[in-house]
Parts: C-alpha cells; structure tokens; sequence
C-alpha cells in the first residue's frame, strides 16, 4: 500500500473517486510482488501442538451431549445467533426427529482463555445408543479426552459406564460434566457420589452445568483447556493421518474425515491410502465450524476433512493410514476392529424392477456407515434382495428408513435373525445367517447360537418385572448390586431373544426408566428348532425362524393367532399353520368374505338352495388352490413383535 501512496503524492488534481480507484489497482497489480509468498497466511498455517484440544462428549441417551456442543458452538461463534438451531450436529432429518444421534460429527472451534491465549478446539459429538456404539468407539480413537456428561437428575446409566469405559480403554483423561442442575429433581452431590462408587472416577471437582440455559459453560471450555491433554506429533516427519470417516457427496465424490498424526496435509498433494493401495491429488482441504471451511492444510493433531475425486466407495476403509505417495510413513497406524454384526435381515424391494436402484442406495450408504454390511441374496416368495447384517434393531430400523426416504423405495423385510453355528455330522461348521437355508435335520449333529453380558440398571421398584423378563427370556443371573435406589442387574442372556424386541418390553415394564447395555460373549449349544409358517399351505420365507424347542410351539400358536389379525380376508378361507418339519405345531383359519347366494331363492324346494352353496363351497375350493395371498408389508414386523403379556 505504501508504495502507491508514496506515488500519488502529486495527484491533488484528480476527483477523490478516481484517484482511490487507481490506487486500487496499482495495488492489485503490486501486491503479489511485495509478498512473501514463503509465508502462509495465518489461516494455513498448523496450529502449535500445544494450543489444540482433541475431545469427545460421551453419554448416556438424551443426558444432553448435542445439547452441550450447540452451546460450546454458540458461546465459542462457531455459528450466529441467526444461524444456531437444536441439535445443530444432528444433520439427518431422521435424527432431528427421533431426538438421537447417529452419526457422529466432528467441529473446529476456537476459544481464547482466561490466560489470554487461543485454543483449537476440536470437538466430535457422539452417538449415545448401544447399536450405535461403533461409532463411539472410532471417534474415540481420534481424540486425547472425554466430556462425560452424567445427567443430575437420573444418574449413572447403562450406556454411560459402557462409554466412559471405552474412554478409558484409549488412555482418555475423562472430565466429568453434571447437566441439567437446573432441573428441580437434580441432586448433584448424590450423583458425585454414584460416579464415584459405580465407575471409581473422581467427581470432587465434575463441573456443574446447564446445557439448555448456559449456565458454566465457560467453566466446561476452561476445563477442556486445563485439564484435557494436548496431542503429540512431529510435523518434519512424513505425513502420518488417520482415515476416521467418510462419506458421499454428490457433488464433491467421497469427503474422507482425517485426524493427522504426523506431518502435514496439503492441498495438491499427492496421498496414498495404505490398506487399498490407492494414490490421489488432494483437492480440497479444510475444516467444519461447523459449516465448511477451507484451510489448504492440516497439520499435526488437526481434525479436518479432504477431497480428492474418490469415485470407488471401497477406497476409504474407515482406520486405514493416509500418508505421502513418495514420503511415505514407517508404519500404518492399527486401524479399527471391525464392526461385527449381530442381526440380519432380508430387504427385498416390494417392486422388483427398483432392485438395481437398491444396490446403488445400499453401496452409498456403506460408505456412510462402515458398521452396515450386505450381500446379495434370492427368496422363492420376494425375489431378488440382500441379506444385511445391523449391530441392533434400531440400526436395522434406521438404515430401512432411511432407504425409503433418502431413495424412495418401498422394502420388505424378513424376520430379524443372528448368525447360528450349524456343527454338521461330517465335523464341518457352517454359519446359518438365513432360517431358510439351514441344512437337513438328519445332517445336523448340533447348533450353537450366541450369547451376550446385558446390564441393565433399574430402579428398585421394577426389578421384580424385570428379572421375571430376563428369566422369562431364558436368562441367567450373573450378578446383582445397588447404587443407591437403583440396581445394577447383570444378566447372560441368547441374542436370538434380545434381537426382537426385548429393548422395548423392558422400557415399557420400567416406563422408560431402565437402561440396557450388552456385549457378544461368545456361543453355546441349544436345543434349536426351525419353525415355518405356512399360509395357504405354502411357506413364507420372511417368517422362517429359528427357536428353542421349549418355547416353539407357543411362539407358532402366538404367530398364527397375529396373522389371523394381520392378513386381509379373502374370497376363500385361508390356513395359517406353523410348522417343525413335517409336524403341524400351530393352526389358525381366516374366515372367507361371505356373500348369500341364496338372496334370491324366496320359497321353493330345499334342493335349489343346497345346489347354489355346493356350487358356491366347489369355487371357493377352487380359488384356494389357485388363489394367491397378499400378506400386507406391516404384517411382517408385527407378527415378529412377542407378547409377554
């Protein structure tokens, strides 16, 4: 800018509008060569290892964790007042509606402290859900520290010790955050206490909050910055970066989430992803706030994000190692277990021609979420479909919803199943996903099927009903403590009950007050039994299951009773019948649609009458022979639903 000051000295003569509008572009035409290009400007430039905080926020359903990042975002100006709104994490209209979270998101903030200098803080709101737990698990990894918020009121939870335990399993300092202390049922010295007794954290000092109102949440981002380790790194090694997540972008091909170890990350760099053995030119690279921000470089410890054209979803495994084409790094990074499914179900498009148009939808949302597995499979009765593996029910239900919407296809589901181990005569083992392929009787020595550790804190009023539940289940009691007026009951349970709906009898026998957390322990041998159920006397695929042979017959009874309810009725009577092998256990019969066809014999012989209804009983035979039955799609996941009652 000097120079053209010093240049105009003598232009007094020109209107003021010109003058500054030719100083401009001298300006334009100088500036370049006057700066130093070796320089890059502060926004480019990495932050100093020492100024970042990497955090998760961990906890318990609806204990506040969105709630807490929307006022970290508002009092820090990651977002205008005009620009906040609930849940501001929570993309998926989905997740606005249901009030969870399920997909874990990630966002910069900056915070100058008490002492006066700025901070990177960058923030990864989780899921709390236990099928949703993956994605805890792969944020935790890429962070130094945990918020544990414990809600004041309602305590320790479930969900909360099986998170804060995986917070401890990757070396997290954990700060402890007591929400909600303006509820009038809060008690925040009781649940200082229980934090300390059930998870052997010391609470002296949780800080006391009010994520909806604002109040200390100054003293929370003091706590990040003072209590919470910065990371390590080197920035003259050769770039080191973890892949945390990814996803589709129509515009944009596939946006890869990273946290950089070592190095530096740069736009116009040439990357390769160690596990697939992929090289890219980086395109875009920057940060959320929580909207996108392009920062051409990520240096040690940042969390951002990076384009590179990536067109194949394969290329961006979840935990692979990001590092330099030419400079590469020693060693790849561990990476993430695997997510292991533990139901499956068929999804079958009610329009056969739209199955096409299905494969597409499902690879692009396995890119979104690395814990969703499929594999194409055919059914007699639905056609062609796939079968999907889910880490719960309510992982199964959001993935469904979110093809209808995002994708406009109208499915069917098949009745949710675990994976079996058939041990066959021969000494082979095969994994049975699917009911309908289990092999002959006479070729089966055993089955094993698998069983999980569920935990579920309770209060002490309805522990009665639920241990009758667990036991009911085919439970058995592992252990049983109090914190305070609740019990913590430990329960060994088979994953084939707990699959269907064994989440939803417990919150209704509690009225909401129980939480329930589990984990696979491994398999036992049972006395398994495949049940079909027959309509019309033909099999309906959808509703093979497997089940233990003490409960068989009255889950037929219960199933064919439902279907009588569901099934619309018909011009001919329908069987409902379910079936072990050859061997009728359970039978129930739709009633036909009547029509009088004697209406308009009035008088007369007898005779004339009986020769309409026998000519009226031989259609109906006929019709049923050749008729075809529709089962209404709602009738699937509602037959499935047991009844305790």
């Amino acid at each position: 800018m000097a120079l053209h000051h010093g240049l105009f000295d003598s232009t007094k003569s020109l209107n003021d509008d010109r003058f500054w509008i030719f100083a401009w572009m001298i300006d334009l035409f100088l500036l370049p060569l006057t700066h130093d290009k070796s320089a890059p400007m502060s926004k480019n430039q990495p932050t100093a290892l020492d100024k970042i905080r990497n955090f998760s926020i961990v906890a318990h359903i609806d204990h506040g964790k969105s709630t807490l990042a929307d006022r970290l975002i508002q009092v820090t100006g990651g977002l205008s007042t005009r620009d906040m709104k609930a849940q501001v994490l929570d993309n998926m209209d989905i997740e606005r509606e249901r009030g969870i979270t399920i997909k874990a998101q990630t966002v910069r903030l900056d915070y100058t402290a008490d002492d006066g200098e700025t901070y990177q803080l960058n923030l990864i709101d989780t899921p709390g859900h236990v099928d949703f737990a993956y994605e805890v698990s792969r944020s935790l990894a890429a962070v130094e520290g945990s918020l544990l918020v414990v809600d004041a009121s309602q305590g320790v939870e479930a969900q909360t010790l099986a998170n804060v335990y995986k917070a401890i399993e990757n070396d997290h300092e954990i700060v402890p955050v007591l929400n909600k202390i303006d509820l009038p049922a809060a008690e925040p010295a009781r649940i200082r206490q229980q934090i300390e007794d059930v998870i052997g954290l010391d609470a002296s000092d949780a800080v006391e909050i009010s994520a909806k109102t604002g109040i200390g949440i100054d003293k929370v981002l003091e706590a990040i910055v003072t209590r919470l380790p910065s990371p390590k790194g080197d920035i003259d090694a050769p770039l080191k970066a973890m892949l945390v997540d990814s996803w589709y972008d129509a515009y944009l091909g596939v946006v890869v989430l990273v946290r950089v170890i070592d190095g530096l990350l740069k736009k116009g760099q040439r990357i390769k992803l160690i596990s697939t053995d992929a090289n890219y030119l980086i395109d875009r690279v920057g940060v959320f706030r929580p909207k996108q921000e392009m920062t051409n470089i990520l240096g040690p410890g940042e969390i951002g994000f990076f384009t590179a054209a990536i067109k194949q979803v394969a290329d961006t495994r979840v935990g692979d190692t990001v590092t330099d084409e030419k400079n590469q790094c020693k060693e790849a990074l561990q990476g993430y277990e695997p997510a292991q499914s533990v139901v499956f179900c068929g999804l079958f498009p009610v329009d056969s021609a739209e199955f096409e148009d299905l494969r597409d939808a499902m690879a692009k949302l396995r890119l979104n979420d690395a814990s969703f597995d499929f594999e194409m499979e055919t059914s007699a009765a639905l056609g062609f479909g796939f079968r999907c593996g889910f880490l719960g029910l309510l992982h199964l239900e959001i993935i469904r919803e979110r093809l209808e919407r995002e994708f406009d296809i109208d499915l069917i589901t098949t009745a949710p199943s675990v994976i079996y181990h058939i041990h066959l005569t021969d000494d082979s083992m095969v994994e049975l996903h699917n009911p309908a392929d289990m092999p002959d009787v006479m070729k089966i020595e055993r089955i094993e099927e698998p069983w999980i550790e569920a935990t579920i804190l309770v209060p002490d009023e309805y522990l009665g009903a639920v241990l009758k539940l667990c036991q009911d289940r085919r439970g058995r009691q592992k252990d049983l403590t109090y914190a305070g007026a609740r019990a913590m009951v430990v329960y060994e349970l088979p994953l084939n009950e707990v699959v269907f709906d064994f989440y939803d009898r417990l919150k209704s026998l509690t009225r909401g007050y129980a939480s329930f957390d589990y984990n696979l322990t491994g398999y036992e041998e049972g006395k398994l039994v495949k049940m079909q159920i027959l309509v019309n006397a033909e099999p309906v695929d959808a509703l093979s299951m497997v089940v233990h042979a003490d409960r068989a017959q009255a889950r037929g009874r219960s199933m064919c009773a439902k279907l009588k309810e569901l099934i619309p009725r018909h011009l001919f009577k329908i069987p409902v019948q379910a079936a072990i092998g050859g061997k009728i256990i359970a039978r129930e019969t739709i009633g036909s649609m009547g029509k009088d066809v004697t209406a308009k014999c009035y008088g007369g012989d007898i005779t004339r009458k009986r020769k309409l209804l026998e000519k009226q009983k031989a259609g109906k035979k006929k019709m049923r022979q050749f008729g075809k039955v529709d089962i209404p799609q709602e009738a699937f996941i509602k037959a499935l639903k047991m009844d305790d009652d």
